[in-house]
Formats: structure tokens, C-alpha cells, sequence
């Protein structure tokens, strides 16, 4: 057997945190400990009924062979028109690709348009799968911190400051996870200013635009004017606002020169997305809303409990989401390293969270409540008790 040499691409990439966290709670739960888990972000509803029927009679119907590698032209129209209607985004189906899921998009993205030398401005905290994504396809990831002072919101002059000659990509994620924060339209239009000022491209990562509270409201960076929508590249998917994290769809939107280019990288990778799924997706779209309200209620009850016993803890401060499902802690008075803590809270008191290290931030945690009532509860009562040996 040849010794094996993987791809440096490989060795430059880190593994998730959040799938490895993830994966560790599940074992244990599986061994009968009595975890509280906080550490997918994966809604604990089931996919609305409507949408899973339309699923069913697509299997019935005999949909399931080799599609478009692009996606359905059916979706692709109602994902079009989706982005006209909510968005004002002036796209046609030509300017939408059905991807496996949101993040799928973003990786066939970055393989179709960033290159060795590319650099891409990627606010801290972000998902923690940007900056590896960018990696990946041989550009460099341009990490610019922010702060809770300033509600973890990158600001038009250090967007501007960070900006050189070898930028190409602009990464916004409204609402934002890890932190739950959403730009306000003012925000928006600012940081908008900046990219066409810099004449540079900004991918809008946008699947959690559908959870929002407190009269929270979601502007497109690309509705803000034409010269912006030129420059403008949409990533969304169905998992977060109807559920649907298993079925794997999302889709990237942008000029029909962009989209064709990672369709044929699509097509000589994955392929179309399952095909009975895409026909629940148009289910989605197309069929009755009030499921997002629903769960939306839900998610806001939680938040606010989550909130009330976080802000109860010694030692431990945090804001106020406005969108997601995403409760972001400051844990830096506690001297002890994200990882660690995170590491030790899932040992000794069987709570899951995610360190802030995985999205750039030392000295926080995330911990998603996109689960029942009861396990908030105990779990925000185990962290209690955890913060509570540490300080004494």
C-alpha cells in the first residue's frame, strides 16, 4: 500500500466543533446519560404536515429520478418568485440554483468564484463554516472582530478599513448565527454603501430571515438599490424557518453567469438534490405560512426564558437575540477557555454547548434553544450549578 499524502487543502481546514460537539452529546445520550442538549441548531418541530404530504404524493407520482442539476424548474420558479415578493429581488429562475441545503450553497459559491490571492471579509463571530469554506477554495479568510458593545455588528468603516485590493467577497449573515443580532435597514443601507463604493461582491446569508421578534425586520442588502443588487449573491434554504434540516435544500441566487458556473460544478459533484424533497420545498413555499408563526411564537417564549435564567447567573452576561434561535454568552470572567468550559460543563453536568472559539470569539459560548421548555429549564439550572463551582 502507497503511503498516503492527503490534499493540503485538507490539512488547512478545521473540523466542526459544532458537528463533533453535537456527535458527543448524541453518544452519551445514547448511553443513557440525561443530556440537555444545546448545541444543534436544528428546530425541534416536525416539518408542517402540508409540506411532508406534498413530499408523499411526489413519491407517489413516481418523482424520483435524475433531475436538472440546477434543481426542479418548478422550485426554481418559486424560489424567484419567493425573493420578488418577500425581498425585492428582482431574480427569474435563471438566477437560482437548487442546492443540498444553505450550506451547500455557500461551498459551491466560493469553488465558482473565489481563487489563490482571493480575500474574503468575514465578520467575527460567524458560522464557523465560512472562513473554512473560503480555505477551501484557496482564498483567505479576512477575520474582522467585533464586539458586544456594539451588539456584535461589523460597521461601515471597519468593513471599509478592512477592505484591499485583493478583496473580492463580503460575507453578511442577518440574522446572524451564532449571535442572534439582526442588522437594522439603516445597517443595511450603510454597509451597502460600502460594497458599491468598493465595487466588490457581498453573499447575504439569509436562512434565518424568517425568525425574528420584537418587531424585528429583515432588509436584503441587495434591495437597498440597483447599484447594490449588481453586486449582490443570495444563500437561503428551508431548514431553519420551516424545519427541514433533514431534507437538505437550500439555494444560492445571484447573476445567471455565477449560477451556471456552480451548476456545472454541481453537476459534476452532487448532482440534482433528491427530487420528491424539492417538490416539498415547493409546498413550502407555495402553501400556507402560519407554520413559521407558530414555531415562531414558540422559539420567542423560549428566548425569553432563556434570557431571564441566563441574566440570573453569576458570572455570566448576554444580550437579546432579535432573529434565530441562538442565545450568544459572555463567559470571560470566568477565566476559563471556551473549549474547556464547554468541554467540562458536557462532563460533569451533561449540558451541550458550543464554544465561542469555533466562531472566532474566545471567551463566549453559544447554546441554541431550539428545544423543548423542560430541557431549558434543567439546563439552564446544570449551568447554574456549573458556573457556581467555578466561581466558588
Amino acid at each position: 500500500m502507497p503511503p498516503l499524502a492527503l490534499a493540503n487543502r485538507v490539512t488547512c481546514v478545521t473540523p466542526s466543533i459544532t458537528l463533533a460537539m453535537t456527535a458527543r452529546a448524541k453518544a452519551m445520550k445514547a448511553d443513557g446519560l440525561p443530556v440537555c442538549s444545546f448545541s444543534a441548531g436544528e428546530p425541534d418541530f416536525d416539518t408542517p404536515d402540508h409540506i411532508r404530504a406534498a413530499a408523499k404524493t411526489a413519491l407517489d407520482q413516481g418523482k424520483t429520478r435524475y433531475g436538472p442539476a440546477a434543481g426542479e424548474p418548478a422550485l426554481r420558479q418559486a424560489i424567484a418568485h419567493k425573493l420578488q415578493n418577500d425581498n425585492a429581488l428582482c431574480y427569474g429562475p435563471e438566477n437560482v440554483i437548487v442546492t443540498n441545503g444553505g450550506k451547500h450553497s455557500l461551498y459551491g459559491l466560493m469553488m465558482a468564484l473565489i481563487e489563490p490571492g482571493d480575500e474574503v471579509i468575514i465578520p467575527a463571530p460567524y458560522w464557523l463554516s465560512y472562513p473554512e469554506m473560503v480555505k477551501l477554495a484557496g482564498g483567505t479568510p479576512v477575520i474582522v472582530p467585533t464586539t458586544a458593545e456594539q451588539n456584535y455588528r461589523i460597521i461601515p468603516e471597519q468593513l471599509r478599513q478592512a477592505i484591499t485590493p485583493k478583496t473580492k467577497l463580503f460575507i453578511l449573515n442577518t440574522p446572524s448565527n451564532p449571535t442572534g443580532m439582526v442588522y437594522s435597514p439603516a445597517e443595511i443601507a450603510a454597509l451597502a454603501a460600502v460594497v458599491v463604493e468598493a465595487d466588490i461582491w457581498v453573499v447575504s446569508d439569509e436562512i434565518y430571515e424568517k425568525i425574528l421578534y420584537d418587531g424585528a425586520t429583515h432588509l436584503s442588502i441587495g434591495a437597498v438599490s440597483p447599484e447594490a443588487f449588481e453586486r449582490t449573491i443570495i444563500s437561503n434554504g428551508f431548514a431553519k424557518g420551516y424545519s427541514m434540516t433533514g431534507w437538505r435544500v437550500g439555494y444560492l441566487a445571484g447573476p445567471a453567469e455565477l449560477i451556471k458556473a456552480v451548476a456545472t460544478i454541481q453537476g459534476h459533484s452532487t448532482s440534482n438534490v433528491c427530487t420528491f424533497a424539492q417538490y416539498g420545498a415547493i409546498a413550502a413555499l407555495e402553501g400556507p405560512q402560519d407554520c413559521i408563526a407558530i414555531m415562531g411564537r414558540a422559539f420567542a417564549e423560549r428566548r425569553d426564558a432563556i434570557i431571564k435564567r441566563c441574566r440570573a447567573i453569576n458570572g455570566l452576561s448576554c444580550g437579546e437575540p432579535e432573529g434565530a434561535f441562538y442565545l450568544y454568552i459572555d463567559i470571560s470572567s470566568l477565566g476559563l477557555p471556551s473549549l474547556d468550559f464547554c468541554n467540562q460543563l458536557l462532563d460533569e453536568k451533561y449540558v451541550a454547548a458550543i464554544p465561542g472559539i469555533a466562531f472566532g470569539a474566545e471567551g463566549t459560548l453559544r447554546i441554541s434553544y431550539a428545544t423543548d421548555m423542560d430541557t431549558i429549564l434543567e439546563g439552564m439550572d446544570r449551568l447554574d450549578a456549573f458556573v457556581a463551582d467555578r466561581l466558588g
